[in-house]
């Protein structure tokens, strides 16, 4: 379920920036669908938006808002020969030209735009085809309907600075009367007075004496010292219980022992054939005859090749 705005600043805030984003665009589709009645709907529209947008989820503010718009009675049924600076709008019928001024004015998808005319989607779809542009075969037309809504995004556009200056005051004057009323400063609280502390000190202080002289007898007569023959008291350590200590025969090395491996490795690293004895492996490898390695360069590694035909010499290719 969709969180609806509480009643605060923020939301305050929040409404204020959303009619800032929609309001140059319903002024224009206002416009077209009702001539100079269409202020009064956008006035009427953006003051009982912000007046009821903390009653409604966020989410459903577009449809909200453009659905106050399009019932205003000057957009429903304008007057009879409503001037708009665009042809084509002057030839349909007024549901049907709202229907057309909501997709390519106000830029809403076809869901929105039915909510907002209080209509199911096939039947906005079925007002929509209505108002298409039609070409010489009838048609639709998609470059004249290209054409028109660049005209009609063109007007949004261009407001003239009188315009915008009116659509200023109309969105103050919503804003204003929507706001939450500043809250009345509290009094200030009188300090609270301090409670009598006389009732337990005399306690706390009895409890403080009897703890220090339980303290001194403990350490007179409750732990037994090292060396008095008598048995500790409960939880105190003492060094006259049943553990015996006694040393231990000490199990290091003779001296003799450690010159002895001394002198071994001494005669180890002055034998002249010790480097031979280090490269024992290489020369068994040699001796065996010296197999060439397997080539694991391919796909699938082939058996070693004898040493014989990796060691031919100039004599064997004659």
């Amino acid at each position: 379920m969709a969180a609806t705005a509480s009643s605060s600043p923020a939301t305050a805030n929040a409404s204020s920036a959303f009619l800032r984003g929609v309001e140059r665009r319903a002024l224009v589709v206002a416009d077209l669908q009702a001539g100079a009645a269409g202020t009064q709907a956008v006035a009427a529209a953006m003051r009982a938006f912000a007046g009821h947008a903390a009653a409604t989820a966020m989410v459903d503010w577009p449809a909200r808002f453009w659905g106050l718009l399009c019932n205003a009675p000057q957009l429903r049924a304008p007057a009879t020969g409503t001037a708009t600076p665009l042809p084509h709008l002057s030839t349909l019928q007024a549901a049907d030209r709202l229907a057309l001024l909501l997709r390519v004015g106000a830029g809403l998808d076809e869901a929105v735009a039915a909510a907002s005319l209080g209509m199911d989607i096939g039947t906005y779809r079925q007002a929509l085809a209505r108002a298409c542009p039609l070409d010489a075969k009838g048609q639709p037309d998609a470059a004249a309907w290209r054409t028109l809504a660049e005209q009609v995004q063109a007007q949004v556009r261009e407001l003239s600075p009188e315009r915008l200056r009116q659509l200023g005051q109309l969105h103050e004057a919503a804003t204003a009367k929507a706001a939450p009323a500043p809250m009345a400063a509290r009094a200030p609280r009188p300090a609270a007075r301090p409670r009598a502390r006389r009732g337990w000190l005399l306690p706390g202080l009895l409890v403080l004496v009897l703890a220090a002289v339980a303290a001194w007898w403990w350490h007179e007569h409750g732990a037994m010292r090292p060396g008095s023959g008598g048995p500790p008291a409960e939880g105190v350590l003492g060094d006259n219980g049943p553990i015996q200590v006694e040393s231990l025969p000490d199990d290091s090395a003779p001296a003799a022992a450690v010159d002895n491996h001394a002198a071994d490795d001494a005669a180890m690293l002055a034998d002249p054939e010790l480097a031979l004895a280090q490269d024992a492996d290489f020369h068994a490898w040699y001796a065996a005859g010296a197999p060439v390695p397997v080539d694991e360069s391919q796909a699938a590694p082939g058996h070693a090749e004898p040493a014989s035909a990796a060691l031919e010499t100039v004599d064997a290719e004659d």
